[in-house]
């Protein structure tokens, strides 16, 4: 990369900054001008005004700008057109050489409608993977409206060209939190559980998000996943869901653990290494985040996949699916205590994606 290149990287989730911001540093290690556009569930206090994070995680010479892209109660794509309307002044402003943008968030969405309709090339991470409901056409979206593609494997790779795209624009770095996850500088066991006041030795983590496309059901789903927790009689460890709508009915779910705190600890946010110290400690991850397809297996670490938010994705021997039912989740979890935690290594790259990004 030129030096003298502008790099603009968007993250409007604690989820994609945790995957980009390997990249964001070695941009800047190359000499690159580097900055980032923060937004979406970063700047909302609710979900850990996670924007501090950033701040606090990235070179201090890096210039941030904070944008403020929802109201309560706003819809997607309200989202998405008012994350339009402030990359659009940005772009003017800055002019960035490039904009990064990761996955299948309606900020990314965003990112690539301003960034190609601007002649601003769009970098896109992660594309031409398969994601359930609305996520997966955000995603192949995304990869249409952008001119370079960061792939995590092979598989990823073909499906752009199935779509459309040209295969010298293809890129198979790998998957850049796999950067973080085999860092040997992840904090130990002992630090993760001190920072956050956890006490009990074995826990689960659960971490449930709304699925837009079907709220009723999404919301009956929130009742039985609570529900089967707490006659579980384990530990856990539970996030908070995504931004996305419906997750209101799932955080008054949540207030049920309240009256179990020896056995609920329950944050809006954990820092990124943090949490993947305790993935990697954890009995089980159970929900339907992506994280229980993509970095407990890496983990090897079981993961008890709900309903069909992640339908399609990878299916491997430590991922089992279940319906949003509480006797077949607790007979999930009973099983997910005999899985072989062997990890999968070879999915999804082996931790060099920042060199081959340089």
């Amino acid at each position: 990369m030129s030096s003298k290149r502008h790099i603009a990287f968007l993250t409007g989730t604690r989820a994609d900054f945790g995957k980009i911001k390997p990249l964001i540093i070695a941009a800047h290690e190359e000499g690159c001008r580097v900055s980032v556009f923060a937004t979406g569930m970063h700047m909302l206090p609710r979900f850990g005004s996670t924007v501090l994070e950033v701040k606090r995680t990235i070179p201090t010479d890096i210039p941030i700008i904070s944008f403020l892209n929802q109201q309560d109660g706003d819809t997607m794509d309200v989202v998405v057109a008012n994350t339009i309307t402030g990359l659009s002044q940005f772009i003017t402003e800055h002019a960035p050489d490039a904009l990064v943008v990761h996955g299948d968030r309606p900020e990314a969405l965003a990112g690539a409608i301003a960034g190609s309709l601007r002649n601003t090339t769009v970098v896109h991470v992660e594309g031409g993977e398969l994601s359930g409901t609305i996520d997966g056409v955000i995603r192949h979206a995304v990869s249409k409206l952008s001119h370079i593609h960061l792939v995590a494997n092979e598989g990823a790779r073909d499906r752009l060209i199935q779509l459309g795209e040209h295969q010298d624009t293809i890129h198979v770095i790998g998957s850049p939190d796999l950067d973080v996850m085999l860092s040997p500088s992840l904090p130990s066991v002992h630090d993760a559980k001190s920072r956050y006041g956890i006490s009990f030795d074995d826990y689960l983590i659960a971490i449930f998000h709304p699925v837009t496309t079907d709220l009723e059901s999404s919301a009956l789903a929130a009742e039985q996943f609570v529900s089967a927790l707490i006659a579980s009689n384990c530990n856990f460890i539970v996030i908070h869901p995504n931004n996305d709508s419906g997750f209101e009915t799932i955080l008054e779910q949540y207030k049920r653990f309240e009256s179990l705190p020896d056995r609920f600890r329950v944050f809006e946010s954990l820092r990124f290494e943090h949490f993947l110290t305790l993935l990697k400690n954890a009995q089980a991850l159970i929900g339907n985040s992506s994280a229980g397809i993509r970095e407990a297996p890496i983990y090897g670490v079981p993961s008890i996949d709900i309903g069909d938010r992640q339908r399609g994705r990878h299916e491997g021997p430590t991922i089992l699916p279940t319906e949003a039912n509480e006797k077949m989740i607790l007979a999930a979890i009973s099983t997910s205590s005999t899985l072989d935690r062997s990890p999968e290594l070879d999915l999804f790259g082996d931790g060099q994606s920042a060199e081959r990004f340089k």
